[in-house]
């Protein structure tokens, strides 16, 4: 077993590494830019190295410096958590370059480190075109309103490979997932076999190692799915398939790479309960889930019977505008679908978040939508939510407010008259040069105390 682990990585992820490494007996050590010196998963390790200052390419994305990290430190092995360096080409080496064309191993090339890949390329270009006549490009199957479905494969270096079922991950926005579930709402067992089975031949094909996911789309249609990609790495959304089968997947992830046998076979694996997930973002549902960055001046978080809170902040900490603006992963379980949904409403109700603007008021109506409530999921469902919304009056990111823009003139003609003003006042009593966004913004300050005294008038500037 390792004695030391380098975690390359913030937040809520390298919160939750640092705990499986506890439960091992390893030492978890640390790497935080310089605005998060101060941060949670910093304060929680053993050790900690800064690797940089804020933007990521100079440190969470930044390979020779978490390197160097990791040998000061004396850390055996590089846990990546997701994104960052997880998804990174240049630290996934070696890689394998393939034709799209065929197969028989023309036009395939290992890759072992950056300075080959050019060469790499090139090579196994040339070598398709003469071997199959055409450099192939990918012409992909429309599906209409598709689920995206995802199934958790494992798999280690004695050859054994088990798929822990599937997650629902149809809501999503920018393409984004930001609701997840275990198991998906489908609640088909057979397609769960097949979709498992399809997962565990692809692991195989590449004798794949560890912790991996294989998302599909899937028809409502034809009841026929679609490979999309194969993610190499831990999930954000992994915490609803731990509930449901009660496997520890970062404990699984260690162990495995450090040569031990799959704690579990597939005979092991049981699907009990319902889970289901909702990201937590420092974002503005109201103004199409634009980042809100800034301190935490409260936070309360909800527990209680089947509830789960992958958190990465505490209450005064800053959500940067560095990274990604997720707080906290909330996850509910029950035994069944409409107990973990009764779960998740009642801890959405009590989670706090003060100082800045979160999506906890958009997860509060989506857990009561009659949509979400049957199931009738799809890739396309936000923007279906929104459009019921506005049909109820109630307004949502892409809503127009005519009064709202009416406020906007009135204090930008506010701002110019107060300039105005200030260009013709005598020089004696000219003060010094300013910004005129300074200047603006406090006439937009006076005109909007003016707006909340006056008489509300329809139709009024």
């Amino acid at each position: 077993m390792f004695r030391k682990i380098l975690i390359a990585n913030r937040g809520e992820i390298a919160v939750r590494v640092i705990r499986a490494c506890r439960d091992l007996g390893i030492v978890p050590v640390s790497v935080f830019s310089e605005p998060d010196a101060s941060s949670l998963h910093v304060r929680m390790s053993d050790e900690a190295c800064c690797i940089g200052p804020a933007p990521s390419a100079q440190s969470y994305l930044n390979i020779d410096a978490i390197v160097a990290a990791a040998k000061k430190a004396g850390a055996e092995a590089i846990h990546p958590g997701y994104g960052f360096l997880a998804e990174n080409a240049g630290f996934g080496y070696p890689v394998m370059l393939k034709a799209a064309a065929g197969g028989g191993g023309k036009g395939m090339r290992e890759v072992a480190v950056e300075s080959e890949l050019r060469s790499a390329f090139e090579t196994a270009q040339s070598e398709a075109a003469s071997a199959f006549g055409n450099p192939e490009i990918y012409l992909e199957k429309v599906v209409e309103r598709p689920r995206h479905i995802e199934i958790q494969v494992f798999a280690d270096s004695h050859g054994n490979f088990v798929h822990l079922g599937e997650r629902e991950c149809s809501i999503q926005r920018r393409h984004q997932k930001v609701i997840e579930e275990c198991p998906s709402p489908i609640n088909d067992s057979d397609l769960r076999e097949r979709m498992g089975e399809a997962a565990i031949r692809i692991a195989r094909a590449v004798d794949y190692l560890g912790a991996g996911t294989v998302e599909f789309l899937f028809s409502d249609a034809t009841r026929e799915f679609y490979f999309l990609e194969m993610n190499t790495r831990l999930q954000v959304e992994h915490p609803v398939t731990e509930l449901v089968t009660g496997i520890d997947l970062v404990r699984e992830q260690i162990n495995v790479a450090a040569g031990a046998r799959l704690s579990f076979g597939r005979e092991d694996v049981q699907w009990r309960g319902h889970a289901i997930e909702c990201r937590v973002y420092a974002e503005d549902p109201e103004n199409n889930f634009f980042p809100s960055p800034g301190r935490i001046t409260f936070l309360r978080v909800p527990t209680g019977p089947g509830i789960r809170d992958d958190g990465g902040v505490t209450a005064g900490d800053e959500v940067s505008i560095h990274y990604d603006p997720m707080i906290s992963k909330l996850a509910a379980w029950g035994r069944t679908r409409a107990e973990a949904i009764d779960r998740l409403r009642r801890a959405l109700d009590e989670y706090a978040v003060g100082g800045i603007k979160t999506t906890l008021p958009f997860f509060r109506e989506v857990v009561r939508d009659q949509e979400f409530i049957a199931g009738q999921l799809d890739t396309g469902f936000i923007e279906r939510f929104w459009e019921r919304r506005r049909g109820t009056g109630v307004r949502g990111p892409h809503a127009q407010d005519a009064q709202v823009t009416r406020q906007d003139i009135a204090i930008i003609a506010a701002a110019l008259a107060y300039a105005r003003a200030q260009r013709n006042a005598s020089p004696n009593n000219q003060p010094a040069e300013q910004s005129k966004w300074k200047i603006a913004g406090r006439a937009a300050g006076v005109n909007r105390e003016a707006m909340r005294s006056a008489p509300k008038e329809p139709n009024r500037i």
